[in-house]
C-alpha cells in the first residue's frame, strides 16, 4: 500500500477553456497510482460545501477510496488555471481552503505508518507529519518539495526547476544537504535529473502531444514512486515517471475525467 497525504482542489479553467475539474498535487499522485494498479490510501480534507461534494464524488468514481478524506469546517480548495495555446498552464489564483490546515488524525497516522511508502503533497504541516510518521517506526517517505517545506528524513525529495536543466544539480545538492537520501528534479520539457550525492542520472522528457501540462509533474512523481516500490533502479524510475507525465500532457486536467 502506498499512502498519499495532502491537497486536493477544484481546478477551474479560465480563459479559452472554461471547464472545471478535480485535481491537487497529492490527489493527482494518488489517482495516478491507482489508475496504474497500485493499492493506494489517500489522506486529505474537503469542506462541507458543493465543491467538497464534487471532490468526494470524483475520488469515489476513481476507486481511490474516501476513508481518509475528512470533512473539515471551512471551504474546499479552489485553483483558477489558465491554459495557453501550447498547453502550458499557469495559476491565476490558488485558495487552499481546508487543505492548508490539514493534519492527519492520530489513527490515520497509525494507518499511514504501516504503508510501504508514504508521499506528502502540498501540506503546510509537512515537518509535523514527517516527525509523527518516523516516530511510529521506519517508513519510506517522499515529498513534493516544490509545494511543501523541508527535506530531512526523506527517501526522495521531488523538486521542480522549470525548463532550465542547469538549475537542477544545485537544487538537488540543497535537498541532500537538508537530509534527503535522493533528490529528483523535474525540468519540464527539458527532462529530469536525480542524484544521491555520489551518482547522478539524467532523463530526457518523453515526447508528447501536449494539450495541458496540469498534473504532469504529479504523474511523474507517481510513476517514479511506483517503480521504486516495485524494486526498480533510479534510471528505470526516472523513465517511468517521464512516460506517465507525457501521458498526462495529452489531456486536460491531472487525470482523464468528465468536466463539470
Amino acid at each position: 500500500m502506498i499512502g498519499v497525504i495532502g491537497d486536493n482542489t477544484i481546478d477551474r479553467y479560465v480563459g479559452e477553456v472554461e471547464r472545471t475539474f478535480v485535481g491537487g498535487n497529492a490527489l493527482n499522485v494518488a489517482v495516478q497510482l491507482h489508475r496504474h494498479g497500485r493499492p493506494v490510501h489517500y489522506s486529505g480534507a474537503v469542506a462541507d460545501d458543493p465543491d467538497g461534494q464534487v471532490v468526494r464524488a470524483a475520488v469515489e468514481a476513481q476507486g481511490v477510496g474516501v476513508t481518509g478524506l475528512r470533512t473539515d469546517p471551512g471551504e474546499t480548495a479552489v485553483t483558477l488555471v489558465e491554459v495557453a495555446a501550447d498547453g502550458e498552464r499557469s495559476f491565476a489564483r490558488e485558495d487552499f481552503g481546508v487543505t492548508a490546515r490539514f493534519v492527519p488524525a492520530e489513527a490515520e497516522l497509525d494507518l499511514l505508518a504501516r504503508c510501504d511508502w508514504v508521499h506528502l503533497g502540498m501540506t503546510a504541516a509537512a515537518q509535523q507529519v514527517r516527525d509523527a510518521l518516523r516516530a511510529r517506526g521506519p517508513v519510506r517517505l517522499s515529498q513534493d518539495c516544490a509545494v511543501s517545506p523541508g527535506h530531512d528524513g526523506l527517501e526522495v525529495a521531488f523538486l521542480s526547476v522549470g525548463d532550465d536543466r542547469s538549475r537542477a544539480p544545485a537544487a538537488a545538492r540543497e535537498a541532500l544537504a537538508g537530509g534527503a537520501r535522493l533528490a529528483v528534479a523535474t525540468c519540464g520539457a527539458a527532462g529530469a535529473y536525480a542524484t544521491d550525492g555520489q551518482r547522478e542520472w539524467w532523463q530526457d522528457a518523453t515526447a508528447a502531444d501536449v494539450v495541458d501540462t496540469t498534473g504532469a509533474g504529479d504523474s511523474f512523481i507517481a510513476g517514479f514512486i511506483a517503480a521504486r516500490v516495485d524494486g526498480h533502479d533510479v534510471p528505470t524510475a526516472l523513465r517511468t515517471g517521464s512516460q506517465w507525465a507525457a501521458a498526462t500532457c495529452g489531456h486536460l486536467a491531472g487525470w482523464p475525467q468528465d468536466p463539470s
